[in-house]
């Protein structure tokens, strides 16, 4: 008897979309410059550790994005912040394709892509040697239907992933515009011991449900945060922006 594969859970559902010629261009001129040249599966699983060193051409302190959507918040502070490398992890190719001509477009070479699923992606990049001074993760998708929350990134097993990553006082930034991914994603944090956050009972929501009498937790906005077309649109249904601010004690 043939036994049966499990399919494995994402937070994402693989899709395609039209690239502009532009972005084409873009791809075929610079994509071997920014995106990472890795050994990655049709899952977007990646299989073996690239050369991140190699592929900035220098050490600097690294900040991670996970979803990194078109590129808009990562190139926009790799821009204002030389000093810094920055590693976008996005599985939508568009989005990729997006990312490096606004690269080229802004004219900064401090950014890198990744087209591979951040849960297996992480451990691997990062179980040793180098690790990010900051992970990135804002808007993700909400998953807001009941039946499909299982696949929300933000998780008590995703954000032990993140603290095993980060050094000893590196950050975690998330922000979401759906309260109740806003309490999830606390809530998760909270069940991290080696996740701090500063803000512990900042900030509450009269609805707040809060998970074992945990409430509030918000961090005021980050100013590094550009304001995306998701935040606009959130904004645009009348929900309220959660920013979260966390780190690896």
């Amino acid at each position: 008897m043939t036994e049966k594969r499990h399919r494995r859970i994402t937070s994402f559902v693989p899709r395609s979309g039209r690239i502009p010629e532009r972005q084409e261009r873009a791809l075929r001129a610079h994509g071997a410059t920014y995106i990472i040249d890795a050994e990655i599966d049709d899952t977007y699983v990646l299989t073996e550790r690239p050369r991140l060193e190699e592929s900035f051409g220098r050490q600097a302190p690294l900040i991670v994005e996970i979803g990194a959507g078109a590129g808009d918040q990562i190139v926009a502070h790799a821009k204002e912040h030389p000093e810094n490398n920055y590693l976008a992890l996005e599985v939508w190719w568009p989005g990729v394709a997006s990312s490096v001509s606004r690269i080229v477009r802004e004219g900064v070479d401090n950014v890198r892509l990744l087209n591979a699923d951040a849960v297996v992606a992480l451990p691997l990049l990062f179980g040793q040697g180098e690790k990010p001074v900051e992970v990135w993760t804002f808007f993700p998708d909400p998953w807001q239907k009941a039946r499909h929350r299982k696949r929300r990134l933000v998780t008590p097993s995703f954000a032990q992933i993140v603290a095993d990553i980060l050094p000893t006082g590196g950050v975690w930034r998330l922000a979401t515009d759906w309260d109740d991914y806003a309490w999830q994603m606390r809530d998760a944090i909270a069940a991290v011991p080696e996740l701090v956050n500063p803000h512990a009972g900042q900030r509450i929501d009269e609805d707040d449900p809060g998970d074992e009498g945990i409430v509030g937790g918000f961090a005021p906005r980050w100013e590094g945060r550009i304001t995306t077309r998701f935040e606009t649109r959130g904004l645009g249904e009348n929900r309220r922006i959660h920013d979260l601010e966390v780190y690896r004690g």
